[in-house]
């Protein structure tokens, strides 16, 4: 007996950016700079077509950027990062040759790497925009203190 798989939700480009809590123009951007791939080919004058994992992808960048308030540029660098260590994992899963692990595993850590480095800098600068709040809050309180 064989296993028919069920045919994969296909959608247009609003209804990937309504649910995905976007807008069709971000989601055409996101595929011109490359950070969604582009959907299938298709006719003149039919509709892109779009699928769920599109619609995940979406949502992860649109976590990403809001999460860390990246650039664009930052953001295709962590995506880029991280799709090379997918096929870095995958290529590592399918290795049994302990050198060939070795040597993955050493390609994957500078990919970690920037990763970190970019959050850290954006860590970086929300701990100094904290630090400028608070010494403003402090002055506020002083000023207070001083009409009371």
């Amino acid at each position: 007996m064989s296993v028919v798989e069920a045919p994969q939700r296909q959608m247009r480009i609003g209804d990937l950016a309504k649910a995905a809590g976007t807008t069709p123009r971000t989601v055409r951007y996101y595929e011109e700079i490359g950070l969604l791939p582009r959907s299938g080919e298709r006719e003149a004058g039919q509709h892109r077509l779009y699928t769920e994992a599109d619609l995940e992808r979406v949502r992860e960048l649109l976590r990403l950027r809001d999460l860390l308030g990246v650039t664009l540029d930052e953001l295709k660098e962590l995506v880029e990062a991280e799709e090379a260590r997918a096929a870095l994992r995958s290529e590592f899963q399918a290795s049994d040759d302990p050198r060939r692990r070795r040597e993955i595993l050493d390609e994957a850590l500078p990919l970690v790497d920037r990763q970190l480095e970019l959050i850290r800098r954006r860590q970086r600068e929300l701990q100094k925009l904290e630090e400028e709040l608070s010494a403003r809050r402090r002055r506020i309180r002083r000023r207070l203190n001083e009409l009371a």
